[in-house]
């Protein structure tokens, strides 16, 4: 199984979500921004690492906001998502098609990975979850 991080960053009442590059795997799929976890390394530290690589964006790891489970073709993953404090960076896309910052009742028009659907649910279920 891998360990996968993603993070929920919020701006002026919308989350930032990002669409998969084209020939990815999961071409044209929207998700939370994150990445694989390196051997020995802490979802926080992952998340900054993929963030910065991603985006070029300096990050702060917050409140762990709840994980989902998944097994693609490719690969059997366990997400792993947390509220993310965008510190400084200007948001250069270097790895996915484009970003889009969207309110949570606009989420499920996106066409997100299986893996990131039970996160938008939640997100959008959630009576405790605020933005």
């Amino acid at each position: 199984m891998k360990i996968v991080t993603a993070a929920v960053i919020e701006k002026d009442g919308r989350i930032l979500i990002a669409q998969r590059l084209k020939g990815d795997v999961l071409e044209g799929k929207w998700e939370f921004p994150g990445g694989k976890a390196e051997t020995g390394e802490t979802h926080g530290e992952c998340l900054q690492r993929e963030l910065k690589e991603e985006f070029d964006i300096n990050v702060e790891v917050g409140e762990f906001i709840c994980s989902s489970k998944f097994k693609y073709e490719h690969a059997f993953i366990e997400l792993f998502v947390y509220r993310v404090k965008w510190l400084s960076g200007s948001f250069k896309i270097n790895s996915h098609e484009k970003i889009k910052w969207v309110k949570l009742d606009e989420m499920q028009a996106y066409d997100f990975s299986n893996a990131d659907i039970p996160i938008v649910n939640y997100l959008i279920s959630a009576p405790n979850f605020k933005i």
